[in-house]
């Protein structure tokens, strides 16, 4: 990939202030790509090119006066369809969520980004309510891997990533509730972050509570420290949003990892079998940290695997999300879906409370591990990316999409930053993810650390074919 549609953010920023493109044709180059894709990757439910150009001559006219609006003006993005976008519908990947009403409101993430001049591209796909690890939905059907289109581009925001890889803007707001940013980003070779929960406001409020953060997919570790610090601006809508930090993300990512504490966990104590090609990757990264002058050493955080509270609260919030669904809306959900708010429906308040007891508890395990190290590097994921169209990779005797992301949904649970790196390939040319993770409102940290390995060159993977 080549040209204007390789370029990140900032690079964009920083060519729009020197005159050396505009985001005119900027925009059409991105369309172009998306418009090209659609047929065989599916990563947009809506393409809005008229609007997006109307929204790229304004920024024009802004840059050739010498007045951008904000730190993201004239660059191209992406919104997945769980987030409020005006002007067009959000379905979230349900036939039962029907296209008419206002929709003349923005979710907090978009607001700032469009008070920072962003081009909106249109919505990309995610599964129904995102409520699983792949990205497929009644609705717009399969999402697939821009790597091999036999493949799943993970989920639930596989859109936003397959757009993002695919040089469809370069950066896409996705939400995160187990792992729904981190995983298609190590499926597609992207970058994703999760931020610390409440850094990024959300509204409305998910039924999925506060397991759902939202966070950018970009192109690399900056392009994400400048989307957050767009997006990570306070909104009265969200009950539970942070106070605003000091500084800038983007200012933060210079200080490198000489000197910083990290713990290498492969294998979560032994709990999770990772794939050869994928443990060789995020071994090789590692050793990079550790040549860059970081105290690397190999250990386990303190838990034992939290699945079963982690679906006893996720269940519970499909349940939820679909309550008000009579027979006829539930008949159209995906079968999958239906089953995990049946299970969601028979807990019991008790059972619910039992299992905010076992996240309280991995949130204070985790609080004390951070005393000693400043980042946890693991997998993203233990394996790579799998056959379209299915939640769990055939002949793996896996039920549901939890039991091939053991390294994701923790973090949900504990609230902490946590981002994706891509590292490298398998053998088949997939791209493989590094997960890092710091303590909650270390959002620097992850990005300072993901960052040293872009300068170093050790991260990054090649796009994919046209």
């Amino acid at each position: 990939m080549t040209g204007l549609g390789s370029l990140t953010g900032v690079r964009l920023v920083e060519g729009y202030r020197k005159g050396e493109f505009g985001p005119v044709e900027v925009t059409e180059e991105a369309l172009r790509r998306a418009e090209e894709a659609q047929p065989a990757v599916n990563a947009f439910v809506r393409i809005d090119a008229e609007e997006a150009l109307a929204q790229a001559r304004r920024s024009a006219e802004r840059w050739r006066r010498g007045e951008p609006a904000g730190l993201v003006d004239g660059v191209p993005v992406t919104v997945k369809d769980i987030l409020l976008l005006r002007g067009g519908p959000t379905r979230k990947g349900s036939r039962a969520v029907p296209a008419q009403g206002r929709w003349d409101e923005d979710a907090p993430s978009v607001a700032r980004l469009r008070e920072h001049g962003a081009v909106f591209l249109g919505k990309t796909t995610t599964s129904e309510f995102g409520w699983k690890g792949v990205t497929d939905s009644p609705l717009t059907g399969v999402t697939r891997n821009p790597y091999d289109v036999t493949r799943t581009a993970g989920g639930s925001s596989g859109g936003a990533a397959a757009a993002v890889a695919l040089g469809a803007g370069p950066l896409a707001l996705g939400t995160d509730g187990g792992g729904s940013v981190r995983i298609p980003a190590a499926f597609c070779g992207v970058f994703a972050l999760k931020p610390t929960y409440g850094r990024v406001p959300l509204y409305p409020a998910s039924a999925f509570g506060t397991l759902a953060h939202v966070g950018p997919m970009t192109r690399d570790a900056a392009d994400a420290a400048l989307a957050l610090d767009v997006i990570g601006g306070p909104d009265p809508r969200d009950w539970s949003g942070s106070a605003p930090v000091p500084g800038s993300f983007t200012d933060g990512l210079a200080g490198g990892v000489r000197g910083l504490r990290v713990a290498y966990s492969p294998t979560l104590g032994g709990q999770v079998a990772v794939r050869p090609a994928v443990a060789a990757a995020v071994r090789r990264a590692v050793e990079r940290l550790a040549a860059l002058g970081a105290y690397v050493e190999e250990a386990d955080p303190d838990f034992a695997d939290p699945v079963e509270a982690f679906q006893a609260l996720w269940f519970a919030g499909a349940a939820r999300v679909t309550q008000h669904f009579g027979p006829r809306q539930a008949e159209l959900l995906d079968p999958g879906l239906r089953e995990v708010r049946a299970a969601g429906a028979r807990l019991s308040a008790l059972d619910y409370l039992a299992a905010v007891d076992v996240r309280m508890d991995l949130g204070r395990r985790m609080g004390l591990f951070h005393r000693t190290y400043d980042v946890l590097v693991t997998p993203t994921l233990p394996l790579t990316a799998f056959e379209a169209g299915a939640e769990v990779p055939a002949g793996s005797g896996l039920r549901r999409w939890t039991g091939w992301t053991p390294f994701t949904y923790p973090f949900n649970m504990t609230q902490q930053p946590a981002a994706s790196v891509p590292v490298g390939t398998d053998e088949d040319g997939l791209p493989v993810g590094l997960h890092l993770v710091a303590a909650r409102h270390r959002d620097d940290l992850v990005l300072r650390t993901a960052h040293a390995l872009y300068e170093a060159g050790a991260a990054g993977v090649a796009p994919p074919a046209p």
